[in-house]
């Protein structure tokens, strides 16, 4: 039987806005675990990543980069946690928390598949492009930085202390609906070359086309996909439960079909889910959403799924 690793990271100082450390509860609450169930998978639940006994490092740290000390602990114990997690043959999928979590969970996940001689590939499906670093960001807010850090960036270097570094190429890092991007993080994505599907790529060609080309791109290298998942990705009409909405966002459909298309593939060997913060949202809808967005990505199927969860129910 396939097996589901499911990891809390309750992480909420990577980013402005509090409310994300209930996230994990929030994605359990919603039903996520009974879905994988339903789904064929045995689920193994590590339940939420604590870092009471991790010791603080002894490096400067870094101008601009807001509550560093603490969130170098989470990077660490994520890191690790995820590493072993993807060398127990599971399917390692991490519960957020803000994006600055992706910091642990992708570097662990990359060291694996680099010592499998597999290339990590990363579908960032954010608002935001999060490739500021600290000479970069005009707010310090480290979730902001974190694909820059994963793909190997300066400025955060003592971040892992004694953990591996498993930085990713930047051409193996697809940014998926972005419609906020910072003027300097713009300069170093372009220096870079980044693949960025933006949201006017997508309202020009479609996900459908988009999604396909990194999929291809993804299957002539052999390689395998993490999926980190910003539920800012979606329009806030649909997710209005996070801290850093953009207008514009991916539709009901849109998003699942980039699901759909990814479960396809494949190709899909891990996942995280960010941003989801309960203490905005409007009696759990954009959770709900989130879990069926993830049901999509392992597989569930359109006559599978119960009505959307913003339709009127009869009678109303």
């Amino acid at each position: 039987m396939r097996k589901i690793a499911l990891l809390g990271a309750p992480i909420e100082i990577g980013a402005s806005q509090r409310g994300t450390l209930m996230g994990p509860a929030a994605l359990r609450t919603a039903g996520l675990l009974n879905l994988f169930e339903a789904l064929g998978f045995a689920v193994e639940d590590h339940g939420d990543l604590a870092i009471g006994e991790m010791a603080e490092l002894a490096d400067a740290p870094p101008d601009n980069a807001r509550h560093y000390r603490e969130i170098q602990r989470w990077i660490r114990v994520l890191s690790k946690r995820a590493y072993e997690l993807a060398r127990s043959g599971a399917i390692p999928i991490f519960l957020g928390g803000d994006h600055s979590l992706s910091m642990g969970s992708v570097n662990g996940l990359a060291r694996y598949w680099r010592e499998a001689g597999r290339e990590l590939f990363v579908v960032w499906l954010d608002a935001h492009a999060d490739y500021n670093t600290p000479a970069t960001t005009l707010s310090g807010n480290m979730h902001g930085m974190s694909a820059a850090f994963l793909c190997g960036e300066p400025g955060l270097d003592g971040l892992l202390g004694d953990e591996p570094r498993a930085s990713i190429d930047p051409d193996r890092l697809e940014l998926f609906g972005v419609r906020s991007i910072d003027r300097l993080e713009q300069d170093l994505l372009r220096d870079r070359r980044v693949s960025v599907a933006d949201m006017r790529q997508i309202d020009e060609f479609g996900v459908g086309v988009l999604m396909r080309r990194v999929i291809d791109k993804v299957k002539a290298r052999n390689g395998v996909l993490h999926v980190s998942f910003d539920v800012d990705f979606l329009d806030p009409s649909l997710a209005p439960g996070v801290g850093t909405t953009v207008p514009g966002g991916a539709t009901y459909r849109e998003a699942h079909l980039v699901m759909e298309l990814l479960h396809d593939s494949g190709l899909v060997r891990s996942a995280d889910i960010v941003e989801l913060n309960p203490f905005l949202d409007e009696r759990g809808r954009t959770a709900r959403t989130a879990v069926e967005l993830i049901g999509s990505l392992f597989g569930q199927q359109i006559t599978d799924r119960p009505t959307p969860t913003n339709a009127i129910e009869p009678g109303e």
